[in-house]
């Protein structure tokens, strides 16, 4: 049972992780105030939001999982105290501190309409620190992290991220949200 157990910890924990990554990746896209190709900034919010809520299924889904596999050694306490756990206690500490992560992100993309938006952006940006802990914990704590197939799907994630990233920091991208942001005060750019 603990086999079954351990196949469903690593493949919840992948595809959380591949969510998370289009998540991003989308969050970023939506906030830019473009369209992406086809996709409509609606669309966009919309998978932004879905991706959310499905990385966070199958974050909970691979807690679930170590929770009920005698072997990996996690326990509840282990989800709140990072950094203590029996197994590689700083890579498993990273799971724990993403997770928290990954909560406090998605209650204020839940909570929105009753946030101010600076508390929403301010607790929404932790999803640039969240990322990387979650690829780092994966690396370091996952059981297919010497694989081939798991180090071509985090380079390449790695790379769209970064790549999403230089773009968002590019003058094109502050000058469109710059633009967006003076067109809803009623202001010309």
């Amino acid at each position: 049972m603990d086999e079954l157990f351990w196949s469903i910890a690593r493949t919840s924990g992948i595809i959380s992780l591949c969510l998370l990554t289009g998540s991003l990746l989308l969050g970023i896209m939506a906030r830019s105030g473009r369209s992406f190709g086809a996709l409509s900034r609606y669309t966009q919010s919309l998978l932004h939001r879905s991706f959310s809520l499905l990385s966070v299924l199958f974050a909970a889904l691979h807690v679930i999982a170590l929770l009920a596999d005698s072997y990996a050694r996690v326990h509840l306490i282990d989800l709140l105290i990072p950094f203590f756990g029996e197994y590689r206690p700083f890579w498993q500490g990273l799971g724990t501190v993403g997770l928290l992560l990954m909560l406090a992100v998605s209650l204020t993309g839940l909570l929105r309409q009753r946030l101010s938006l600076p508390v929403f952006r301010g607790i929404h940006l932790a999803s640039y620190l969240l990322w990387p802990i979650a690829v780092a914990h994966g690396l370091g704590n996952g059981s297919d992290a010497g694989a081939v197939w798991y180090r071509v799907i985090t380079v390449v994630s790695i790379a769209l991220v970064a790549a999403a990233g230089i773009w968002r920091l590019t003058g094109n991208y502050a000058d469109h949200a710059s633009a967006r942001r003076l067109a809803r005060e009623g202001a010309k750019p």
